[in-house]
């Protein structure tokens, strides 16, 4: 989606080859509250298990001067919703907590309090409304002073604007759905890369060179991306993971609107990335890459 985005939080990161996971041809729907779900949720980029609210007890975190008692629940939110920008927090106690909204809203209220989480609300459609969370600043320092995340995972700070947040909130809900499937293959999810930490470490190589056209067509192989029409089209999200042969791959996709143009809509369908869109875009998108005989296809969300 193109986008205008503020307040990364970025962190120098190496790019390995990786294969590219075949894109699957439908959601997985999330399971509802259980232990299997959030053993699962607690697996994915290494974050600890979400352990019983009597014994999850506060610790304290020093930073900037301040020292701040967090549990470990509290910890593992503040990485989610850094990873991907902004999280509804509907799905944050769907996913992220494993249906518990009760412990959730504790948690959020906590971080709220603290000066870690930042709310916003947007329109969802004519009728209801969307409760987006973000970390402040001070959150997404916390959250890798921790070590909360692994060192390579970027975390990201403030919103964007809102109908950017929302878009990110539906890569959340992507996210699970295909970690569910690489976990269920016997992978496990590594590291999650947004558009903006791709883009900006593409950039950083191809403004350090000649721009000879097989020097850019390297580059773009070695951050597993492929040249369409002279550009190098970027997904949405990344997801970096390993097979059960311990082999690295990686899984590329995009969540497209109804104001692609037509071009832009074909290119990320040429450059591999697996599709979605919501319901009421799907059809039309469909026709779109229909009309230009492009063989892939759009999975609605």
């Amino acid at each position: 989606m193109p986008r205008e985005i503020s307040n990364p939080d970025p962190r120098e990161s190496d790019h390995r080859d990786s294969k590219v996971f075949q894109p699957f041809p439908a959601e997985l729907q999330p399971e509802d509250s259980s232990r299997d779900l959030q053993h699962a949720v607690s697996e994915r980029l290494s974050l600890p298990r979400l352990r019983p609210e009597p014994l999850d007890l506060p610790r304290a975190y020093c930073y900037s001067n301040r020292v701040y008692l967090l549990r470990e629940s509290e910890l593992r939110a503040l990485a989610e919703i850094g990873t991907f920008r902004a999280i509804a927090a509907r799905d944050l106690a769907q996913l992220g907590y494993g249906g518990d909204s009760k412990r959730m809203e504790r948690d959020i209220r906590h971080l709220r309090e603290g000066g870690l989480v930042s709310e916003k609300v947007a329109r969802a459609d004519r009728t209801t409304t969307l409760r987006l969370l973000a970390l402040t600043r001070e959150g997404a320092r916390l959250a890798k002073r921790s070590a909360v995340v692994s060192e390579d995972q970027t975390l990201f700070h403030g919103f964007v604007r809102l109908h950017e947040a929302k878009h990110d909130a539906s890569l959340y809900r992507l996210y699970h759905s295909q970690a569910q499937r690489i976990e269920s293959l016997g992978g496990r999810v590594t590291r999650v890369v947004l558009d903006l930490e791709l883009q900006r470490n593409l950039n950083r190589e191809l403004a350090a060179l000649e721009p000879w056209p097989e020097e850019r067509e390297r580059i773009a192989l070695r951050h597993g991306l492929a040249i369409v029409d002279e550009k190098i089209p970027i997904p949405d999200m990344r997801i970096e993971y390993d097979t059960a042969a311990m082999e690295r791959g990686h899984l590329d996709v995009e969540i497209a609107t109804r104001n692609y143009r037509p071009r832009e809509l074909c290119e990320k369908a040429r450059a591999g990335f697996s599709l979605y869109a919501l319901p009421e875009d799907a059809a039309c998108l469909r026709r779109v890459l229909d009309q230009y005989k492009i063989a892939s296809g759009i999975v609605p969300l």
